[in-house]
């Protein structure tokens, strides 16, 4: 007779507290991403972590055992078709909350490497940019009494894209610099404005990567690519893997026609969330991030703000009517 084997997992441990946190990452999985239409899906290699939480009871999280069942579950989940990366998430999570009987709450996260398709501003070729997607869900048991129901979740969507910014005050410094030699040439004033007025000067640059992530209720539809979309219009340029000659000429006038500081790009992001995504509970928390690699310096610079979506229209609301009185 063979005796069972012993599930250490389940003991009393030695030294009784609560785990936060407890499970797995770097779990790679392909995602199959529906589009409407019958387009083709949109395929994805994508990371995951899978977590929850341990009570002071329990020493372990039964993770030799109940990790197969997990990838089960991630499995069934991923091979039938989605519309969001995050409505994966959602469902992944409250069914492992299901299964870790023991556990409140239950986190997963994925992120992937997402392929955009461009063409060039001049000779309109075709080429693709790669983006960084990702999601997050957390499930919370709201009763210990049901296991299928009373649970809350809270979603996270984001994206973290690459443009290019170029810097206003190196910007500045070269307009006077050049307006001195244009005096000594003896210029006139009414055409060295002009000249300054219609030829973007030079400054130094900097590759940029904006991050927004928006953290919402599970019933609440973020759209992917309308955050794409406000990373990518809040920088100076995009950038683009293939540049024929009129195509970098074109982008780099864009780019010095609209110099910005780390702290502007954040600021114009906050500005087209709120205008974008005008629907959202004003409660939605809204996470922008600037990480700008300058080309003169060997460190970055960072800008940051985290807020509800409620704070920041009334911030916008109340700049907008000083900005009015002002001009008034």
């Amino acid at each position: 007779m063979t005796l069972p084997l012993p599930d250490v997992q389940a003991n009393s441990p030695d030294i009784k507290i609560n785990l936060t946190r407890v499970g797995v990452k770097n779990v790679k999985k392909l995602v199959e991403v529906a589009r409407a239409g019958g387009k083709r899906p949109v395929i994805l290699i994508s990371d995951f972590h899978i977590f929850v939480d341990l009570p002071s009871d329990i020493k372990g999280a039964n993770l030799s055992r109940n990790f197969e069942a997990m990838y089960e579950v991630l499995e069934e989940a991923v091979s039938t078709p989605i519309y969001e990366v995050e409505e994966l998430c959602s469902e992944v999570a409250k069914r492992l909350l299901f299964l870790h009987e023991y556990a409140s709450t239950a986190e997963v996260g994925m992120k992937s490497e997402y392929m955009l398709k461009r063409k060039t501003p001049i000779m309109k070729i075709s080429c693709q940019e790669p983006a960084t997607i990702f999601a997050e869900a957390k499930a919370f048991r709201n009763s210990s009494n049901d296991k299928k129901s009373g649970v809350r979740i809270k979603k996270i969507i984001g994206a973290e894209i690459v443009g290019m910014t170029t810097c206003p005050c190196a910007q500045e410094l070269m307009r006077d610099k050049v307006a001195e030699e244009l005096t000594r040439m003896g210029i006139a004033k009414k055409e060295m404005n002009a000249f300054l007025n219609t030829i973007p000067l030079a400054t130094h640059n900097q590759r940029g990567r904006g991050i927004i992530s928006i953290e919402v209720e599970d019933d609440v539809k973020v759209p992917m690519e309308k955050i794409i979309n406000v990373i990518e219009k809040s920088m100076s340029t995009k950038t683009y893997e293939i540049l024929k000659r009129p195509d970098e000429a074109e982008l780099v006038e864009i780019a010095h026609k609209k110099p910005m500081f780390v702290e502007d790009c954040v600021r114009e992001m906050a500005k087209r969330v709120v205008e974008t995504f005008n629907d959202l509970p004003d409660d939605s928390i809204i996470t922008i991030k600037q990480i700008n690699e300058e080309s003169i310096h060997q460190h970055d610079a960072v800008a940051e703000r985290v807020a509800s979506i409620g704070d920041l229209r009334r911030e916008l609301k109340e700049g907008n009517a000083e900005l009015k009185a002002g001009v008034a």
